[in-house]
């Protein structure tokens, strides 16, 4: 059964930059595809050194980070941009489709603030973004 997501004009978010970090091109898609249908402004990165740059350049609302990625692993990645003064501050949710038990620490140990299992829920993946976008401090 597919899921349908409604949106009122309330819900609409298109101030707040999401960064997904995400090798997949498939995965990538979508979720720049859900993140655009709910109003919200997608930059996109193929690996975490690209992530991390991107990060510091364009100070996202919330980083969204695959943790398998080529050249720095989303961990590392997460670690870097949670060390910078300049980024510090931004939520990082972790992704992955390879998540074992204790793993949800590594991830909350690196710096990230919740993870996403893959393949993701459309709903319950943009209740959790809502959640952190609305609790981000200005």
């Amino acid at each position: 059964m597919k899921e349908v997501i409604r949106l009122s004009s309330s819900d609409r978010n298109i101030s707040k930059r999401i960064l997904v970090v995400e090798d997949n091109d498939v995965n990538r898609e979508l979720m720049r595809e859900i993140l655009e249908m709910s109003s919200y402004e997608v930059l996109m990165a193929k690996d975490g050194e690209e992530g991390v740059n991107m990060a510091k350049e364009h100070k996202p609302d919330l980083i969204l980070m695959d943790i398998q990625l080529p050249k720095i692993d989303g961990l590392q990645a997460t670690k870097i941009i949670k060390a910078d003064d300049s980024t510090g501050s931004i939520p990082v949710i972790a992704l992955t489709a390879y998540a074992m038990k204790g793993d949800e620490n590594i991830f909350l140990e690196a710096g990230c603030c919740a993870y996403i299992p893959k393949p993701i829920s459309v709903i319950s993946f943009l209740e959790k973004i809502k959640t952190y976008l609305d609790t981000k401090p200005e």
